[in-house]
């Protein structure tokens, strides 16, 4: 997804925000390649900003119990467009100054950067309000599922209805 120089998307405004300096989507994509946690910290590096809070979700190697070899990434064709939305909710809803994120699909390994969330904001406590409720609302509203595999050659779909 782009965004203009003011922060909104190209398909609809961020909107909202903290008086005098409007909350900003930065940065909001579903991608096919490695993740970059410093382009994200990067794009919420505003000077309206006076702390960052950042979250990086990575593959282990267990679930439950279970070891874990790897797993994949699929996102509905509107995934993209759908983490923007909420990117851009979460920005004008919870204080934030900036919020960038991306998350990856397709194969990935133990040790591998699924997700990285980074939130800028006036203080701290709006940072890490805002981080944990952009990964939570990622993880509960934007349809990308994820397809275990076990060391056993067990499968499991978590995410998909």
């Amino acid at each position: 997804m782009t965004f203009s120089p003011t922060g909104d998307a190209a398909a609809g405004g961020a909107g909202g925000g903290p008086v005098g300096n409007p909350a900003r989507v930065t940065l909001a994509e579903v991608r096919d390649a490695t993740l970059s946690i410093d382009e994200c910290v990067s794009a919420v590096m505003l000077p309206e900003v006076g702390g960052i809070a950042l979250f990086v979700g990575v593959v282990r190697d267990n679930d439950h119990g279970r070891p874990v070899t790897d797993l994949a990434y699929e996102a509905h064709p509107r995934a993209e467009v759908e983490l923007a939305r909420v990117a851009a909710d979460v920005a004008a809803r919870a204080g934030a100054h900036a919020v960038a994120v991306t998350h990856r699909t397709g194969h990935l390994h133990v040790g591998d950067v699924a997700v990285v969330v980074a939130v800028g904001a006036a203080h701290r406590g709006e940072a890490f309000a805002a981080c944990r409720r952009l990964i939570d609302d990622i993880k509960s509203q934007v349809p990308i599922w994820k397809h275990q595999i076990f060391a056993d050659g067990a499968v499991e779909w978590v995410g998909a209805c």
